[in-house]
């Protein structure tokens, strides 16, 4: 007999953010669904795609695991599911040091990949500072949480902060294994089974070609990351 308090559909959606683990727990996600688990992008339609996101669940009613790069904006709701939401933060230093590499070695033509291949960790910080309106080396993740509560740009700092709320969990890359432990206590009631091998990979990345004073201006330009990582590995703890 189906619990009462279960809704008809349980699924996970994984705001997957550019180099925060998100391949790693897609990995899980499609070892546990393999014949139930979507990948698709959206456009932006300026920081809320929400209704998207929530026709794409809506076409794929067999599917369980939903992934994607850039879904943004208000966690959907539907009428008889429940998401199980996910996202993954890291140390905003060592995540753009990845995407930096990884831009660097990638066979696309894209801004940020053509950027990579033509300079040094440096150049491709520095360039991507002075870029109006690009997040990629400024508080990315505040930008990204701040989408889940639609407001105005000068709050949008402790729209971030309430975004976390908003998550069903939130990860940590720097205790991944922890992490993914959180989601099976999530999906335990629909989906008893889920399990994933633990990862015992370092995220840490060295300081290397970034100078004393590059690296203070960058941090000084993820100031608001700093303190959500905080606010972050204090729920995770408490």
């Amino acid at each position: 007999m189906k619990d009462p308090g279960m809704a008809d559909r349980t699924l996970i959606l994984h705001y997957h953010l550019f180099k925060n683990a998100g391949t790693s727990l897609d990995r899980i996600l499609q070892k546990n669904f393999p014949d139930a688990w979507e990948t698709e992008e959206f456009p932006n339609k300026a920081g809320n795609n929400s209704d998207l996101v929530a026709e794409w669940i809506t076409r794929n009613p067999d599917a369980v695991a939903f992934s994607s790069h850039t879904a943004n904006g208000p966690v959907p709701r539907l009428t008889g599911v429940e998401i199980v939401s996910i996202l993954f933060l890291r140390d905003p230093i060592a995540r753009i040091r990845s995407a930096y590499h990884f831009e660097k070695t990638q066979k696309a033509d894209t801004w940020g990949a053509n950027l990579a291949r033509s300079t040094d960790l440096a150049g491709y910080v520095r360039t991507r500072l002075s870029t109006p309106h690009d997040r990629q080396c400024r508080d990315f993740h505040v930008a990204r949480l701040a989408t889940l509560v639609p407001g105005p740009k000068e709050r949008e700092f402790e729209r971030a902060v309430e975004g976390l709320s908003k998550l069903s969990v939130v990860g940590l890359v720097e205790a991944f294994d922890e992490s993914v432990g959180r989601l099976k206590a999530a999906l335990s009631r629909s989906y008893p089974n889920f399990s994933w091998e633990p990862v015992h990979a370092n995220a840490s990345n060295p300081d290397g070609e970034l100078t004393g004073e590059l690296r203070a201006e960058l941090e000084a330009a993820n100031a608001g990351d700093y303190r959500l990582l905080e606010i972050c590995r204090r729920l995770v703890t408490a």
